[in-house]
């Protein structure tokens, strides 16, 4: 029998627990409401009862999402579709994963890892001075961690700063968005510690005669060094489907993906598409980005797309996880801004506000440029820090007297990395028959990441909109009446983490909790698809899903295979009771203690660890502190032995 749990009313005349309440453990008490299906005061593991079960013989799903067209039929029994052989674990090798070179015979001197603070008794006196004596004491500054100690001030001068000594902040959109406070600064200000000009790395020059007629790559794939998992290349995927799984006016969209990997190319090992894996795939930089910064740096059109030479000093950039090791290539600038360096994802260094300087020629942004990358800067560069990311084309607009080369550029810069996405269905049920060709297909779920853009509107994550250009690519053409497969479409991607811990933990026995928010639910549906394939009846399964508006943002609702209400809570945080998916996993107290205390039990959580994820962590700890009688420090060293175990296994990110 496979056993869900339904949303229970709660009864009126059973009020929640107060949290003040008496524990013997202090003040503390853990707000767990006494329902049907939570019952605070019994510490046994028990069953819930009362719920309602799903005989898996009930069951009638397919594999194949149910917007497939008309024109492709799906099966999950037929004995001829194609099926994954056994999977073992990856070695570190297979995953692209190389150990970090030995920092040994290098030529740098090594750092001792102890200090010498006394060499007699006099200085241990004043390193033990005030050690255990009464009355108030000073305490020593530490260290945050965020650099703000490293700060200087700037000297103080009499009076507004006024005059040709003056600095005046460029008059553009893009400077103000930085909110930068500069009023002390003048073109005297002494600035101290100020970082060296970064090492140029990369350089450029002609291509040598041999390589004129060299063919490069189609422009919607990556260039054939760029190795996320050496030696193999990146496979060229085509999207077989793709549609919105949110309504129109969801706070987020999210997107689904057929991926063809039908001719997946065979890499060594025993190695396959796993329930829990994920895919990895190379995303490319935003067009109009690229070509904003190619316009902001000055290079000519008839320079972006013609081949050159590519000399690097050391590192793995361009290829990603190749050796780092001096290299030469044949490729173009387009190629190497398109896919290789991340131009919007990370925060901006010292190192990048030091070669901006270096090349500004207006004297009033040279010192700001300076400002930020010297001591009496620290403060306004953390706050640069903290803030939504800045990206490199804004830099570029805010001083736009700076024009460093792109070669000095690309060596301090990021190296554009892989972005990884949960397969979201079973990969041994997941194939499509379209005439007389049978395909194979992975399915992911994407959910677009935003954020304020310096512009005014709003910009999405490397990753994510890369992804969601793809998916308008393939939506648009199937609202006209067009084959998305006569067009071409296709992602780069790779068998990316079969081995990470939703795929390695996941078992075909015991009790199994799956607890989601928004696009983190999407492993799970092939973790349900999985069980409902087991003929083993002893098996179980319960989702606990959290969603904004069930009518918007309800992803693969009518997709999981069974009847729903028996699968699966889905518990809305802005309509209905408006409740988050932690209070249901306290309100599910008896099903969280009694799945965790089973024989081969398993309790899995994925979603944002920034809130869901977090609050679910605190939810299960206040379960454990009710249910086995502990204190908080008990109940957290009860989860963390669990996950230590592989019985709880958090994704969260």
């Amino acid at each position: 029998m496979v056993h869900a749990v339904a949303l229970p009313a709660r009864p009126a005349n059973k009020a929640s627990r107060s949290p003040s309440a008496s524990t013997g453990h202090g003040d503390y008490r853990p707000n767990i409401p006494v329902s049907s299906t939570s019952h605070p005061d019994n510490p046994v593991p028990e069953e819930p009862r009362g719920v309602r079960s799903l005989s898996i013989t009930d069951r009638t799903f397919t594999a194949t999402s149910v917007s497939s067209q008309d024109t492709m039929t799906t099966s999950s029994s037929d004995p001829q579709s194609p099926q994954t052989p056994a999977t073992e674990p990856p070695s570190d090798e297979d995953l692209g994963l190389k150990q970090l070179p030995s920092t040994e015979n290098t030529g740098h001197q090594r750092r001792a890892s102890t200090v010498l603070i006394s060499q007699n008794s006099d200085d241990m006196r004043r390193v033990l001075e005030g050690v255990g004596s009464a009355g108030t004491q000073k305490i020593q500054p530490l260290c945050c961690g965020g650099g703000c100690c490293r700060s200087q001030p700037l000297s103080q001068t009499i009076g507004p700063v006024v005059g040709s000594n003056g600095v005046t902040p460029p008059d553009n959109k893009a400077y103000r968005a930085l909110e930068l406070n500069v009023d002390l600064l003048t073109l005297d200000s002494s600035l101290t510690n100020v970082v060296p000009l970064p090492e140029k790395t990369v350089t450029f020059s002609k291509i040598p005669a041999s390589a004129v007629d060299m063919q490069l790559g189609p422009a919607d794939h990556p260039p054939p060094f760029v190795q996320p998992h050496p030696p193999y290349h990146v496979y060229r995927a085509p999207v077989y489907h793709a549609r919105e799984l949110t309504g129109s006016g969801a706070e987020k969209r999210t997107y689904h993906f057929d991926i063809d990997i039908t001719d997946y190319p065979t890499e060594g090992g025993n190695v396959d598409f796993v329930v829990g894996g994920a895919i990895g795939v190379c995303p490319m930089n935003k067009e109009e980005e690229v070509e904003d910064i190619f316009n902001q740096l000055g290079i000519p059109k008839s320079l972006r797309d013609k081949k050159v030479s590519v000399r690097t000093a050391k590192g793995r950039w361009p290829t990603i996880w190749g050796d780092d090791q001096p290299r030469e290539l044949i490729t173009t600038r387009r190629e190497l801004l398109n896919w290789c360096s991340d131009i919007q994802s990370y925060a901006p260094t010292k190192d990048l506000f030091r070669l901006l300087g270096e090349y500004a020629s207006e004297p009033s942004e040279r010192q700001i440029l300076m400002f930020l990358a010297s001591a009496q800067g620290q403060g306004a560069f953390c706050d640069l820090r903290t803030a939504s990311y800045v990206t490199v084309s804004q830099l570029l607009h805010a001083f736009p007297s700076s024009q460093p080369p792109l070669d000095h550029l690309l060596s301090v810069l990021h190296t554009l990395m892989p972005r990884f996405y949960s397969l979201s269905q079973d990969p041994l049920l997941s194939h499509a028959t379209k005439g007389t060709q049978k395909r194979r297909l992975v399915e992911v779920a994407v959910t677009v990441a935003e954020s304020g853009d310096w512009k005014g509107g709003q910009r999405t994550g490397v990753g994510s909109g890369f992804m969601e250009r793809v998916a308008r690519q393939v939506v648009d053409a199937e609202k006209q009446g067009i084959d998305p497969s006569t067009l071409d479409i296709h992602i780069p991607m790779f068998r990316g983490l079969m081995a990470n811990p939703l795929a390695t933990r996941f078992a075909s026995d015991g009790p199994m909790l799956l607890i989601g928010a928004g696009v983190g639910v999407a492993p799970f549906r092939g973790f349900v698809q999985r069980r409902l394939k087991s003929a083993n009846c002893a098996n179980k399964v319960w989702v606990l899903q959290g969603v904004r508006d069930s009518l918007l943002d309800e992803l693969y609702r009518g997709e999981w295979g069974v009847d729903e209400a028996k699968v699966r809570t889905v518990v809305q945080s802005r309509k209905g009771e408006s409740k988050y998916v932690q209070e249901e996993v306290r309100h599910q107290a008896d099903l969280v203690w009694f799945v965790i205390n089973a024989l081969d039990g398993r309790v899995f959580v994925c979603g944002s660890g920034k809130g869901m994820g977090e609050g679910v962590e605190a939810a299960l700890v206040d379960v454990a502190m009710v249910k086995g009688n502990l204190n908080e420090e008990e109940a957290k060293l009860f989860w963390k032995n669990k996950n230590e175990a592989g019985q709880y296994i958090a994704e969260t990110w």
